[in-house]
């Protein structure tokens, strides 16, 4: 009898609670900077380059990540980073010197999140599913995203009640539970099983074979002389710079600038995750039957006006950010299912993991240089205006982008079946 659940959904799943407690655990160093500033005497600007190397590797790590699942097993190698994690996490609890900050929250924590990144999404979506693609892909982007967020409101409460360190221990007893899922229910691909992709359609008589993904340097080589890798990577590092470098990092901390309670922001950023799961599956089901390149200029054009504003809401206490909250929340990483659904041009559909999982590198380092230029710039200036500033301007140029060189670089095309258009 024909199962009425196809295992694929339990795949997702699992990867859902994955990306969300390794989401979170990239995200608990945005509650941990005024704690560190007041008991160690840290500037904002040394945590900020330890948060900053966290995120560059979390970027880079992801497209060796995805060929190494490709010869490893994808279960094999999540379960070492998610034991990485845990153990890394709970160490940083006993770290007294700048280098025990760099080393653990920078280095190895930002090893072990580079496996459970963005490139498993992708990964997870490709292998599993033929149907449905774009929904998962956001869904799944939502969780990576919105893990960073609905923790804050915890840990910002933990902070205060009990202490840095009692934040480090939850977030590393998170890690532990999802190993177990994993442990018990994850599979690397659907013929383990038995089983087809979900919505699998067979390939016509004398069709050719899937040609097999690239290494990750070989591939890198070939989409750098495609014009559609570099306006994915370009826009996509913009994208990492405005939403986990600037304000996942640094939100909390201009807030705390403004009078505004760290608890009261970090139910903002919490709010911001809520939205996000609604903003991103609703991006996915647009990118199924939309062009990606018109969806993407709206999502970056907007979220630049919105970051050109930030000072004056700012200004305007907490109220006012409520606002902001929800229109950032439905944006943040909207951009993924429609960039993901373009990925697939510079190389192929086979290469679309690896090609990700470079343009998800080039989010991280924009996330990277803003964690610690946002850090600099408040040092050097007081405050994050000229920050905001540069983000916004920065978001309304990669929106635009994809409605002058982009209009000529993404061919549109007949859209498959749960696959969309370009």
């Amino acid at each position: 009898m024909r199962a009425r659940l196809h295992y694929a959904w339990v795949i997702a799943l699992v990867t859902f609670g994955v990306l969300l407690v390794t989401a979170g655990i990239r995200a608990t160093p945005g509650i941990l900077i005024i704690p560190l500033e007041r008991e160690f005497g840290w500037s904002r600007t040394v945590i900020s380059a330890a948060i900053a190397i966290n995120i560059a590797l979390f970027g880079l790590i992801g497209p060796f990540a995805a060929s190494v699942m490709d010869r490893w097993g994808l279960r094999r190698i999540v379960l070492a980073a998610l034991a990485l994690l845990a153990a890394s996490v709970a160490l940083t609890t006993q770290m007294r010197s700048q280098w025990h900050l760099t080393l653990l929250w920078g280095v190895l924590v930002g090893t072990g999140t580079g496996v459970t990144s963005l490139v498993l999404a992708a990964v997870v979506a490709t292998r599993w599913f033929d149907e449905r693609r774009g929904l998962v892909v956001g869904a799944l982007s939502a969780a990576n995203a919105t893990g960073q967020l609905v923790f804050l409101p915890l840990l910002a409460s933990l902070v205060q009640q009990r202490g840095w360190r009692a934040a480090c221990f939850v977030v590393a007893g998170a890690a532990v539970v999802v190993f177990a899922l994993v442990a018990l229910f994850m599979r690397d691909r659907p013929k383990d099983l038995g089983l087809e992709p979900y919505g699998h359609r067979p390939a016509p008589p004398g069709a050719p074979r899937p040609a097999q993904a690239l290494a990750p340097l070989v591939a890198l080589r070939l989409a750098t002389r495609s014009r559609a890798f570099w306006i994915l990577a370009g826009t996509f590092f913009v994208c990492g710079a405005s939403t986990n470098g600037l304000i996942g990092t640094h939100l909390i901390a201009a807030c705390h600038d403004y009078g505004i309670p760290e608890i009261r922001s970090a139910q903002l950023l919490a709010m911001m995750g809520i939205f996000d799961i609604l903003g991103t599956t609703a991006s996915g089901w647009l990118t199924d039957r939309y062009s990606s390149r018109h969806l993407l200029f709206a999502y970056y054009t907007l979220r630049g006006v919105s970051l050109l504003f930030l000072p004056l809401t700012l200004d305007g206490g907490a109220h006012g950010l409520g606002w902001f909250a929800v229109f950032y929340g439905l944006d943040w990483v909207a951009t993924v299912p429609p960039t993901v659904q373009l990925a697939g041009e510079p190389l192929g559909r086979e290469n679309t993991g690896v090609v990700y999982g470079w343009i998800a590198a080039s989010h991280q380092l924009g996330a990277s240089m803003a964690a610690f230029g946002a850090g600099a710039i408040r040092s050097g200036f007081g405050d994050y205006r000229v920050a905001f500033w540069i983000a916004g301007l920065l978001c309304v140029c990669a929106g635009l982008s994809f409605i002058t060189i982009g209009r000529r670089t993404f061919v549109a095309r007949v859209p498959e079946p749960s696959l969309g258009m370009a």
